[in-house]
């Protein structure tokens, strides 16, 4: 049998963090061709952005609670019977079921072929307007309502229906009302555009190349970003722009952070949590002095790689700051601090991020953005700049960390902020969602 469901359960039962990433390892291993790859990091995909669903509708079918092993090769069958097009239904069931013959034997196989074909019965064609049946943005609903009420019950309704943990919509929901949250949730189910960041030339020039390679893309709302339709993404990354370095994948909030920096030639900059470089490339562009900083060699060996891409490599210096006294006494005009978040700001590009962040997680979360703040403040010289930057729509990790800042440090202060929210699907704006603040320390 074809190795693909495999390599996607392992990936899934492995609970990895950066699937994207760890994809393109697999497939390197296996040697897949672009199809097997493609369909390895759908699967992948989809099982992390739909999972709250998935669990339901398993709930529901299976007559007893399986396995976690047994449940992943389940999730992405079911992946594959509601949120996949071109899979017949008689290969998604003998796939799956061979899959979990060959890893599981022959009992679990028989409980994953009945799973799955009281599934395809489940699934039924068209929409029926009833949030408990219909599946959003699919052309289907289910024989049965299996979600809660979303006017009596919004939090579980959303958990269960559009695959957003309750802690996360509760957060949105209270910050930016239930129209926008559901909005917010149901950007976060489709895939998003690709968003690429000219560094040489300009996105009218980058913009014909890509068209003429049969890319569909468009300029974002940035002069600098192109977007580029999700189905055309492998072969735009592909293309000869971005492997000679003419562009790079970035978000135009990622973009605005970067340059709220405001580098100017001859200056020194910091770059504090610089991997993968995106942040960092676009400090060197300016013709500033960089020095780039991140806590691990594979981090590092990113960094290095992004910018050797990008020809940037002269004006950088990277260090490794799992010992901070590397920067001792050491000054800056300014400085980035680009905080590792709970992304929620670009749920849609990673969909597995949303299940990650709980209660304890986030506290600890905060407890590291505090120490990485008292590590940065002494670092920018009286009269320099330091940006706080997030891939985050909480505010306890944006405008409330800017505020904390300040008034811990009467020598800084708030000179401007800004926060993104990814647009709604079909709507035009920035595809990641995010925050940056910049504060001026007095001369």
């Amino acid at each position: 049998m074809n190795p693909t469901r495999i390599v996607a359960w392992q990936l899934v039962r492995g609970g990895t963090g950066a699937p994207t990433l760890a994809v393109d390892a697999a497939a390197r291993e296996h040697e897949f061709d672009a199809r097997d790859r493609g369909l390895v990091r759908r699967l992948v995909d989809l099982e992390a952005r739909r999972r709250g669903t998935l669990r339901v509708i398993l709930a529901r079918l299976a007559s007893r609670k399986p396995s976690a092993d047994l449940a992943a090769h389940l999730h992405l069958g079911l992946v594959q019977a509601f949120f996949l097009d071109r899979i017949p239904d008689h290969a998604l069931v003998n796939e799956t079921v061979g899959a979990v013959r060959q890893t599981l034997g022959d009992g679990p196989a028989r409980f994953a072929n009945a799973v799955l074909r009281a599934a395809l019965a489940l699934r039924q064609e068209g929409t029926r307007g009833d949030p408990r049946r219909d599946l959003p943005l699919r052309p289907w609903h289910l024989a049965e309502p299996l979600f809660h009420d979303p006017v009596e019950h919004p939090l579980l309704w959303a958990e269960e229906a559009l695959s957003m943990p309750a802690s996360v919509f509760k957060h949105w929901h209270k910050r930016f009302g239930n129209e926008r949250a559901k909005e917010l949730a149901v950007q976060a189910l489709d895939e998003p555009k690709l968003s690429l960041r000219v560094v040489r030339g300009d996105a009218s020039e980058l913009l014909a190349e890509l068209t003429a390679l049969g890319v569909h893309a468009a300029v974002g709302t940035h002069p600098r970003i192109v977007l580029v339709d999700y189905a055309d993404a492998e072969l735009a990354l592909n293309s000869a722009a971005i492997g000679e370095g003419r562009a790079t994948v970035q978000g135009e909030s990622a973009l605005r952070a970067a340059e709220a920096v405001g580098a100017r030639e001859g200056e020194h900059v910091l770059d504090l949590c610089a991997s993968p470089g995106g942040k960092t490339a676009v400090l060197a562009e300016t013709g500033a002095r960089v020095v780039a900083c991140d806590v691990s060699p594979e981090k590092l060996e990113r960094l290095a790689s992004t910018l050797a891409r990008l020809g940037l490599s002269e004006r950088v210096d990277t260090l490794d700051v799992r010992d901070p006294t590397v920067l001792a006494g050491r000054t800056f005009d300014a400085v980035l601090v680009d905080a590792p978040c709970s992304n929620t700001g670009v749920l849609a590009r990673r969909p597995e991020a949303r299940w990650r962040f709980g209660p304890a997680t986030k506290a600890s979360l905060l407890e590291l953005q505090a120490r990485l703040a008292e590590l940065a403040l002494p670092l920018v010289r009286p009269g320099g700049r330091l940006v706080w930057s997030t891939c985050s729509l909480d505010s306890d990790e944006n405008a409330r960390r800017a505020k904390q800042i300040v008034d811990a440090h009467p020598d800084f202060t708030l000179a401007a902020e800004h926060e993104a929210l990814p647009a709604s699907v079909g709507a035009a704006g920035p595809v990641d969602g995010g925050y940056f603040a910049r504060l001026v320390r007095r001369a």
